[in-house]
């Protein structure tokens, strides 16, 4: 701890102690997010049998009980469109759709944060380059501070790699949880296709 208040002094308060704060709003999300989407992932394959199973029975009850059960986006979208069995397919699909732009936005809610922290951050590490580099070149013109040279050159180094160091864990994250909710997003596409493909076939046999 005490050589991270060393580094924060070092690289200037005014530019390191924002970095600092970027860096725990990543971290505070990263854990969030994570937690989510581990909460939110299913068997999906598991899911879709059982309710084909149900389907194939005739009992959309059981399907919806079966979507209660598994709970997660994906249930929770495939439940709106066995509430809605009976209507047209396009007010079915309609629902669904409307249900699903719902769960991804809670999906993808943080992701926007994750990624400007990724760009802000080597912006305000920069910025403490630059004033470091101004300090240095300040002190080398009075031609008799060699120590204030080397403090200004110092400071812009470590903003710098403050700001490195807050940005790759943030992109890294970003990109790790956009990869896990395209793969939802595929998912709920997959599932909505084999309700409505499950629905046809109930009504054919009808």
């Amino acid at each position: 701890m005490g050589a991270i208040l060393e580094y924060i002094i070092k690289g200037g308060v005014e530019i390191m102690v924002p970095l600092l704060l970027l860096f725990l709003i990543a971290i505070a999300y990263t854990f969030e997010r994570f937690f989510h989407l581990t909460k939110a992932k299913i068997n999906t394959a598991e899911f879709l049998t059982k309710v084909r199973h149900a389907l194939r029975n005739k009992n959309v009850k059981e399907a919806v009980k079966i979507c209660e059960t598994f709970k997660g986006p994906i249930a929770s979208i495939l439940k709106t469109g066995l509430m809605k069995y009976g209507s047209p397919q396009e007010e079915i699909e309609k629902t669904m759709e409307n249900a699903a732009m719902h769960e991804i936005a809670r999906l993808e809610r943080g992701l926007p944060v994750l990624s400007t922290i990724s760009n802000l951050a080597p912006i305000l590490g920069f910025l403490g380059t630059v004033t470091g580099m101004i300090a240095s070149f300040d002190a080398l013109a009075q031609l008799n501070d060699p120590g204030a040279v080397a403090q200004g050159i110092s400071q812009a180094l470590i903003t710098t790699a403050g700001g490195l160091i807050v940005s790759v864990p943030a992109l890294l994250a970003y990109s790790y949880f956009t990869t896990r909710v395209n793969s939802f997003i595929r998912e709920i596409e997959s599932a909505s296709a084999v309700l409505m493909e499950a629905f046809s076939q109930m009504d054919r046999e009808f």
